[in-house]
């Protein structure tokens, strides 16, 4: 016989809602360091989610979040449907103006979700692998793990300079592909190069040989530099080869996140035929 919901509460009494409404309360001191300190997130290995989207998408790679937060304003009677969904998690209420404080964007979705970090096993795929050095917008970093992820890579590997990419604004950019995609941080890159066993591609202006024009069927890596500054010498140099995109157009370069998506699905192309 089907539990309606009520019932269910009363059964649970870890599903009780707690109001917040001091910033001086502990919790929500932590979650505010969680959505404002790399620190604080590295410590904990955890993060806050922002929306229903990005908790739906880590529900279904497997997460369970520690808490739920709603703010005054979210709908308590829909907010129970994620509760069903979330059993284990603490539910906290916060006012429109605590919440605020906590999310990443100007007009906030009243939904988080304080989560522990995944850790994706590692694929047995031909290496496909996406380096980023020194990427430092988050929404940069989280449109190109997003890239990576849906390009079906194996792996990411992040400079030592790249920003934090559990970071509640590069999670926002991902989409999901944190929970899906193996991340290594704080990577030297030259070094990683140099063990890599297989082609290692930076991707450069001013190259004679096109991404379009090499081979992208073994094991590879393409490696992206900082939006402004680009790939550094050591790196160039470590790489087994620098390749470019072909621009016809009268534009001197492309963004970061455009380049490595042009040529990752290049690769896929390439492995498609």
């Amino acid at each position: 016989m089907e539990i309606r919901f009520f019932e269910f509460l009363f059964n649970n009494p870890c599903m009780s809602e707690t109001s917040i409404t001091s910033r001086d309360n502990p919790i929500f001191k932590r979650l505010k360091k969680l959505a404002e300190s790399a620190r604080a997130r590295r410590a904990a290995q955890m993060t806050l989610l922002d929306g229903e989207h990005l908790l739906a998408a880590y529900l279904e790679a497997g997460g369970q979040p520690h808490t739920l937060v709603r703010a005054a304003s979210f709908d308590a009677g829909y907010f129970e449907q994620w509760r069903v969904r979330c059993p284990a998690a603490k539910a906290i209420a916060l006012p429109d103006a605590l919440f605020d404080e906590l999310t990443p964007v100007s007009t906030p979705t009243g939904l988080l979700a304080e989560s522990a970090w995944l850790s994706p096993a590692a694929r047995e795929d031909t290496p496909l692998i996406i380096v980023l050095e020194d990427i430092q917008d988050p929404g940069n970093l989280g449109s190109m793990l997003r890239t990576g992820a849906a390009a079906g890579a194996t792996r990411a590997v992040l400079s030592k300079g790249c920003h934090d990419p559990w970071s509640p604004k590069a999670l926002r950019g991902g989409q999901g592909a944190q929970f899906v995609l193996p991340i290594e941080r704080g990577v030297d890159v030259p070094a990683w190069c140099a063990q890599f066993k297989g082609q290692s591609l930076a991707l450069a202006l001013a190259e004679d040989r096109s991404v379009f024009s090499s081979d992208l069927t073994g094991p590879l890596a393409f490696i992206v530099g900082n939006e402004g500054a680009g790939l550094s010498d050591d790196v160039r140099s470590a790489a087994t080869a620098t390749v470019q995109i072909p621009m016809p157009g009268k534009m001197e370069s492309l963004n970061a996140s455009a380049a490595l998506a042009i040529a990752v699905f290049e690769a896929v192309r390439q492995r498609l035929v």
